[in-house]
């Protein structure tokens, strides 16, 4: 199917993703998700991970979308060399978040972006994230919240979380889901008029 040259595909199906980027005035032409397998490789490294799995989600779907511009991401949450899950169950929630309790931690946003001439960019941005200590109530009650499901390292900083939170170093659009400083400058590398 050909499209218009200013064709943009977001090759995701986070709602978070879409939100962010029409806050900076970026409307997709279309969502596609990509259906990749994102269990990680054996000894791969959290960043690795991240550039891997966006670079893999653009290029699934741009086979799809022949003269579109592609736009991926894949978000991580590391403690040390540890990848945490998208939390998908209440167990793997709470101990997501008794991990991160009173640490930080690394938030890994891979994006990637395809041309419609092929050629293709990447970037990696990463945040720095430090909790403050969580009771086991805290917890109780973020769980019971169900704001995690679905969401890297069982939680999301736009939400109650957020009262989690007591320092961060770097893009916070990254922890939501897309850095948008990085994917405005990919986008307008690659050709695509970002306003």
């Amino acid at each position: 199917m050909a499209n218009s040259p200013q064709s943009l595909i977001l090759a995701s199906a986070s709602p978070r993703r879409l939100d962010l980027l029409a806050q900076i005035g970026v409307r997709p032409t279309a969502v596609d998700p990509a259906d990749i397998d994102e269990a990680p490789l054996a000894g791969e490294l959290p960043a690795a991970h991240a550039k891997r799995l966006a670079l893999a989600k653009a290029r699934a779907v741009a086979v799809r979308h022949s003269g579109a511009f592609v736009l991926a991401a894949d978000t991580v949450v590391a403690c040390g060399r540890r990848i945490l899950p998208k939390a998908e169950l209440a167990g793997e929630a709470r101990a997501c978040l008794a991990l991160l309790s009173g640490r930080r931690h690394r938030v890994l946003g891979g994006i990637a972006a395809i041309a419609p001439d092929g050629r293709t960019a990447q970037r990696l941005v990463t945040t720095i994230v430090t909790f403050k200590r969580l009771s086991g109530a805290e917890i109780d009650r973020y769980v019971a919240s169900l704001e995690w499901q679905g969401k890297a390292g069982g939680y999301a900083i736009q939400g109650r979380a957020g009262a989690f939170v007591r320092q961060i170093q770097g893009s916070y659009t990254n922890v939501v889901g897309l850095g948008l400083f990085e994917t405005c400058a990919l986008l307008r590398g690659l050709g695509y008029d970002v306003d």
